[in-house]
C-alpha cells in the first residue's frame, strides 16, 4: 500500500468510528461522561435580587453625604424574605445570598460600615446602584439552554446539573473495549518467572491508557502464534466495540493477526504508518466495530494508541475534542532523526527563565524501553520532512496524561 502519513492515518480511523448509543445515568455516576441531550433551566437563578456580600442593604442616594449613618430596620439571612421595605435613612443588615428587600438598590460590604453606639450603622463611603447586588436571572433563565450535547461532564457541569435539578441525564455509552496480546515469547502475569521470556506489559499498559480515559476494558490474555488458537481469540474480540491486538501485526512469516482479522470479515484499511516508533500499526472494521493492530514493542504499541485508539474512543465516547492537547517547547539539546518518518521522542518538560517550556529527552529513545514512556511528560513531535532539530528550535510537544499537573503554584510573583 502507498506511504501513509500519521494525519492522513487517524483521519482513516474516525472516518470509520461510530459514536456509541446513550444510557440514562445518575449524576453521582456522571463525571467524565457526555451530554447524548441538551438540558434547559427549570427556574430563573437568581429567583429574585441577591445580595452578593455580607453587608447593609440600603439606597444609594442616602450616601451622597460621608459619612452617612443609617437606622436597622431588620436582619435577613439567606432563606429568609425580606419583611419590610427599606425608606430613606435606613437599612437591612443582609446576609450573603439572601433576597434585596424593596426601596433598597445596594449592598455596602459590611468591611465598609462601623456600629454606633445607638445601634444605627455609619457608612464611609459612597456607592452606585445595583452595587454587590446579583439581579434576578443573572445566572441562568427559565426554559434557557443551558448545556448542549457533547458537553464532557466536568465537576462545574455537575454543579449546573445539580442547579437544574438534573437526577438522571442522559450520556453516551462508553464503548466496550478487549484488549489481547499475542506471541509465543510472552510470559503472563500469573506465570512463573522464565527468564526466556518476556513479561506481558503491553496488556497492562493500554488497560491503564483506557482507565485514564474512564473505559475499564477487558483483558483476553495471550495469544500464543497458532492461526486457530489467533482465530478463537480474535472472533471473542471482535464481540466489543474495539479490540487492541498487540503484536503479530507485521509482515513477518508468523504474523498472523492481519490475514486473520480478514478472514473473520474485518476490512483492513491500513497496516503501516509512516512514524518512529510504531510503524507497523493496522486498522480495520466491520459493521460498526473497530480493530487496532499495534505493535509489539511496548513503547510502540503505547505511542500508537495515543495518536489512533485514543482520538477513536473519545469520538465514540461522544467527545468533541479528541486530541492531546500541545505546547510549544525549547529542545535542551539537538534531536537527530533519519528523515522519512514523523519521529515522537519521548521528553519530560521544565520551565526557562522567561516561564517558557524547555523538552528534554528521557533517555534512550528505543521502542523496547518502555522507561521511556513511564518517565515522559508529553511526545515531541519532529515532522517527516525533517533530519532533526537544533538545540534551542522551538517544536510542538503533545501532552501525555497527568501532564495537567505541576509541583508547585507557579505564579507566586503575580499573588
Amino acid at each position: 500500500m502507498d506511504k501513509l502519513s500519521v494525519k492522513n492515518a487517524q483521519i482513516c480511523v474516525l472516518q470509520h468510528v461510530t459514536r456509541c448509543d446513550s444510557e440514562v445515568v445518575k449524576l453521582e455516576a456522571s463525571l467524565g461522561r457526555v451530554l447524548a441531550e441538551e438540558i434547559r433551566a427549570n427556574r430563573d437563578q437568581p429567583p429574585y435580587d441577591v445580595s452578593a456580600m455580607d453587608g447593609f442593604a440600603l439606597r444609594s442616594a442616602d450616601l451622597s453625604a460621608s459619612p452617612s449613618a443609617l437606622r436597622i430596620i431588620e436582619d435577613i439571612k439567606a432563606g429568609d424574605m425580606p419583611s419590610q421595605t427599606v425608606l430613606s435613612g435606613q437599612c437591612s443588615r443582609i446576609m450573603t445570598g439572601a433576597p434585596v428587600p424593596l426601596g433598597a438598590d445596594a449592598v455596602i460590604r459590611v468591611e465598609d460600615t462601623q456600629m454606633l453606639a445607638d445601634g444605627r450603622v455609619e457608612v464611609s463611603k459612597a456607592v452606585k446602584p445595583g452595587n454587590d447586588i446579583r439581579r434576578l436571572g443573572e445566572s441562568m433563565r427559565n426554559g434557557q439552554s443551558v448545556l448542549t450535547a457533547g458537553t464532557e461532564i466536568t465537576p462545574g457541569v455537575i454543579g449546573v446539573l445539580a442547579t437544574v435539578k438534573c437526577a438522571q441525564l442522559a450520556v453516551y455509552r462508553r464503548p466496550r473495549v478487549a484488549i489481547l496480546s499475542t506471541g509465543n515469547e510472552l510470559e503472563a502475569l500469573d506465570e512463573p518467572f522464565d527468564p526466556n521470556k518476556i513479561p506481558n506489559s503491553n496488556s497492562y499498559a493500554l488497560m491503564a491508557q483506557c482507565q485514564a480515559l474512564g473505559i475499564e476494558p477487558v483483558l483476553l490474555g495471550i495469544a500464543r502464534d497458532d492461526p486457530e488458537e489467533l482465530a478463537q481469540f480474535l472472533k471473542r474480540g471482535l464481540e466489543f466495540d474495539a479490540l487492541l491486538v498487540s503484536g503479530g501485526s507485521s509482515v513477518g512469516v508468523h504474523d498472523h493477526v492481519r490475514p486473520t482479522l480478514e478472514a473473520l470479515g474485518v476490512t483492513m484499511h491500513f497496516w503501516r504508518v509512516e512514524m518512529r516508533p510504531g510503524h507497523p500499526v493496522a486498522f480495520g472494521s466491520i459493521n460498526t466495530r473497530i480493530a487496532f493492530g499495534l505493535p509489539g514493542n511496548p513503547v510502540s504499541s503505547m505511542v500508537c494508541f495515543e495518536e489512533f485508539v485514543l482520538p477513536a474512543l473519545r469520538h465514540m465516547m461522544g467527545h468533541p475534542r479528541l486530541f492531546r492537547r500541545t505546547i510549544e517547547a525549547r529542545l535542551a539539546h539537538p534531536v537527530k532523526i533519519r528523515p522519512g518518518r514523523t519521529e515522537f521522542v519521548r521528553v519530560v518538560l521544565s520551565r526557562d527563565a522567561e516561564g517558557g517550556y524547555v523538552a528534554s529527552s528521557t533517555g534512550n529513545q528505543s521502542s523496547g524501553a518502555l522507561l521511556s514512556m513511564a518517565l515522559a511528560d508529553g511526545l515531541l513531535v519532529v515532522p517527516a520532512t525533517r533530519s532533526g532539530l537544533a538545540a534551542g528550535e522551538l517544536a510542538r510537544v503533545q501532552l501525555l496524561d497527568g501532564c495537567a499537573f505541576q509541583a508547585d503554584l507557579g505564579f507566586e510573583g503575580d499573588l
